[in-house]
């Protein structure tokens, strides 16, 4: 958030400063859930088996 957002948003700016940025938190978040399944669910190395 630019400190131009905060000057128009002041209740959300003392909510961050009380409670932390939480959207930020849950895409951080979201982000390694991604990474993570990416990791663990990569079938690019398997072979199609034959009908």
């Amino acid at each position: 958030m630019s400190p131009a957002d905060s000057a128009e948003a002041p209740i959300y700016a003392d909510l961050v400063e009380e409670r932390g940025d939480v959207p930020a938190e849950v895409r951080q978040a979201a982000e390694e859930a991604l990474r993570e399944a990416d990791r663990v669910l990569d079938f690019s190395t398997l072979e199609v088996a034959a009908a």
